[in-house]
């Protein structure tokens, strides 16, 4: 019985031991990817679709605009 007990620790162990410091499975993404919702020329772009001022087109961009 003893044995046994031993070679359930002896398992758990090596299975922790693996967890903590063997090699990774997912590797890291390799640069930070943007979605359409958290893109700030996108929403600039929607922003300006959907509530343009007067005197400004759909189509105008920030350096459309003459001062």
């Amino acid at each position: 019985m003893i044995y046994l007990l031993a070679l359930v620790g002896l398992v758990t162990l090596a299975v922790l031991l693996w967890k903590a410091f063997g090699p990774d499975t997912q590797a890291p993404p390799a640069g930070r990817v943007v979605g359409p919702d958290d893109d700030p020329e996108f929403l600039w772009h929607m922003n300006r679709r959907n509530h343009p001022r007067s005197g400004e087109g759909p189509d105008s961009g920030p350096g459309d605009r003459q001062e």
